[in-house]
């Protein structure tokens, strides 16, 4: 009889990337899009349950017991945690949030991502980002323990992640993967740090979803935005084309896997406020993750596409009714062709 693999030794599923501008009103300061927030979490349960669609009709036990409005007392019934399976997840997931309008306003403002602690506006700016910031994740780590998932949130700063002219050059990663092994969810995001070289700057949720891919090697990588994928030209463009596939080269290099009428150069723009880089880091760091034979899947979250994506239906074979991007090595294709 074949012995069943204990959880701790399975391996990693996948990191998701939740997009600031996708669960929250990005030219409104400090706004969380509630609905589209609680579909992503409904989306990750189910995914994580193993995406049948009879996880839907599972009681959820919620994790968030915070005190409500109205109430004194705390909503839990304990006995019905008797059931240990009620609530186990199938597959281990590790997620890292944007900030989407909350922090990047106070960044952008006080110039932290530019350094200079020296500076008392960077200072105080350096604080302003870190309370907007880790606010966002306790909301969307509530989110998430609502819908029964046992989340936990990380901030990088607080675990000693630091950069070097804005290139890691510290991770402690040990208490992500314990937790993860752990049967829990870490929930990390963009956070202000510190910056051997500048004082301090702004260390993107895009780059710490490289180094985390990096080291620990998840089957995929899926980012969820406010928009359909990557188009050829800003999606406001009314003769924007959605790029299905991009193809990366060994040497990092990367192509448009496209009909011979599409336009192959690809133009983007980023936000005025985004200390970050906007897509252009995306692409930029989703590429490199795609380099180490990792499929990447940018898709707009809170639709059919992008829990598609999360339950692991796109690898290989992109459907014909799927809409997004997929970024993934040449000889990964090749090996799927």
């Amino acid at each position: 009889m074949e012995e069943k693999q204990s959880y701790a030794d399975k391996p990693l599923r996948c990191i998701v990337k939740l997009g600031g501008a996708a669960i929250t009103w990005k030219n409104e300061m400090e706004k969380i899009d509630e609905e589209n927030l609680g579909i992503v979490s409904k989306h990750l349960r189910e995914a994580m349950m193993g995406g049948s669609t009879s996880t839907s009709s599972v009681k959820v036990l919620g994790m968030d017991w915070s005190k409500t409005p109205g109430s004194a007392q705390i909503p839990i019934t304990p006995h019905e945690f008797g059931d240990q399976s009620t609530f186990d997840l199938m597959s281990k997931f590790i997620i890292v949030h944007g900030a989407g309008s909350f922090g990047h306003f106070q960044a952008s403002r006080s110039g932290v991502h530019k350094g200079g602690l020296h500076h008392p506006l960077v200072k105080a700016g350096f604080v302003a980002t870190r309370i907007s910031v880790t606010s966002l994740n306790l909301e969307i780590v509530r989110a998430l323990a609502r819908e029964g998932i046992p989340s936990i949130g990380m901030s990088p700063l607080a675990s000693g992640w630091s950069t070097s002219k804005r290139n890691i050059s510290a991770a402690d990663t040990s208490q992500v993967a314990k937790s993860v092994n752990s049967g829990f969810v870490p929930v990390l995001h963009g956070d202000a740090v510190y910056d051997d070289l500048q004082d301090c700057t702004i260390l993107s949720g895009d780059v710490i979803i490289r180094h985390l891919a990096e080291l620990l090697k998840p089957e995929y990588v899926v980012f969820l935005t406010d928009v359909l994928g990557v188009y050829d030209r800003p999606p406001t463009d009314s003769s924007a084309v959605l790029l299905r596939e991009i193809a990366v080269d060994e040497d990092g290099s990367w192509s448009i896997v496209a009909l011979e009428h599409m336009n192959k150069q690809v133009e983007i723009t980023v936000a005025a406020h985004d200390t970050t880089g906007g897509m252009v880091t995306k692409i930029t760091e989703a590429a490199l993750i795609a380099k180490l034979g990792i499929d990447v899947y940018i898709v707009k979250a809170a639709t059919d596409h992008s829990f598609r994506a999360l339950n692991g239906e796109i690898r290989g074979d992109i459907p014909d009714d799927w809409l997004g991007t997929v970024i993934r090595s040449s000889k990964q294709k090749q090996k799927s062709s």
